[in-house]
């Protein structure tokens, strides 16, 4: 049984107190309205209705040291959830262990960033082809290899530890780490060689991805286990989409559209179609493939962190005119957009 420090059962009971039952209703209520088209206005900006003050101040715990310690990570998050209910924002937490979880499956380097950066860990990609075939070969890995252990270890600290309070239990969600995408776990794995193969050796990028994504389906199948989704909507960072998953594609940018029609979209498909839908993140440009990005079924949002590297009114026209939400946008440029013709069809958060 985890033991939680003095300093993490004060933050406990210090959210666990400060929790309205009314006021996180209202919420999501407003988040479900959104995502579910009975948000009549145009730019879709959630209030709680009341603020609550924590009663102490949180401690700042840097990330080097939350990874190495359950109880800090646990502290890491809580910090999180207290600023959320001073203002607005959900009340989510995670197993925050950077975007090398799954690369780290398959042997990939563990790299801990500089402690005065308080930046999230990553991995070393391999760099060599003859260890992708060889991995390949291998099959599929054993899930508590790299990170694999600790993000489940941390995710039975949360279980055991939340169920305790029965307000946060309720209405702090437990989300799902961050596994990125297909195709940014076998670039964080393979490195700049990827995209040389995928005209040298196609059917090995293929074989890595669909391993990959068979990884990916069965991590998060066994995350389910300790933390079921819910079936209306679930929180990621300080958003709520539709769907049971939020893929990531930054790699993406670097594709043609044809390259990312088939290197792409039947991995990305595949798990959006396993897990019950979802959304899908960005960095970078991707107005060149967000038709195809769009056209997969069971894609219900797109979260895209930097418009100006991007054509929006071809964004808008595949997302928002077609029912697709635009999630966490930046308001500045929903602003100056609000004008276009026919406005965001209320699909747009920001």
């Amino acid at each position: 049984m985890f033991q939680p420090s003095k300093q993490t059962i004060a933050m406990l009971e210090d959210i666990e107190r400060r929790i309205d039952p009314d006021v996180e209703e209202d919420y999501q209520q407003q988040w479900r309205d959104f995502l579910y088209d009975r948000f009549e206005g145009e730019i879709f900006i959630p209030v709680r209705k009341q603020h609550a003050e924590p009663s102490f101040t949180y401690p700042k715990i840097n990330i080097n040291d939350a990874i190495a310690d359950y109880d800090l990570m646990l502290q890491s998050q809580l910090c999180g959830t207290s600023n959320a209910l001073t203002k607005s924002g959900n009340l989510c937490i995670r197993t925050n262990y950077g975007t090398g979880i799954l690369s780290s499956l398959f042997g990939a380097e563990i790299f801990v960033m500089p402690y005065e950066m308080n930046t999230l860990p990553t991995t070393r990609s391999l760099n060599d082809t003859e260890k992708i075939r060889a991995i390949v070969e291998k099959g599929m890995p054993d899930l508590e290899t790299g990170f694999g252990k600790r993000v489940f270890e941390c995710g039975e600290v949360y279980a055991e530890i939340l169920q305790k309070y029965p307000k946060i239990a309720k209405y702090v969600d437990v989300y799902h780490p961050d596994l990125q995408g297909p195709l940014d776990i076998c670039e964080l794995l393979w490195g700049g060689e990827m995209f040389y193969a995928m005209y040298d050796e196609p059917e090995l990028v293929h074989a890595a991805l669909q391993l990959i994504t068979d990884t990916y389906t069965a991590f998060m199948e066994r995350w389910h286990k300790l933390f079921p989704a819910r079936e209306d909507m679930n929180p990621h960072w300080g958003i709520w989409h539709r769907g049971n998953i939020l893929l990531r594609n930054d790699s993406a940018m670097n594709l043609s559209p044809s390259l990312y029609e088939e290197f792409s979209v039947p991995y990305d498909g595949a798990l959006l179609s396993h897990f019950g839908g979802g959304a899908m993140h960005y960095c970078g440009k991707g107005d060149h493939y967000i038709e195809q990005l769009c056209n997969i079924p069971g894609l219900y949002g797109v979260n895209l962190s930097q418009p100006q590297y991007n054509d929006m009114e071809k964004i808008y026209r595949n997302t928002v005119d077609k029912g697709i939400k635009i999630l966490a946008f930046n308001r500045d440029y929903a602003q100056k957009d609000l004008v276009r013709a026919g406005g965001f069809h209320h699909n747009l958060h920001s």
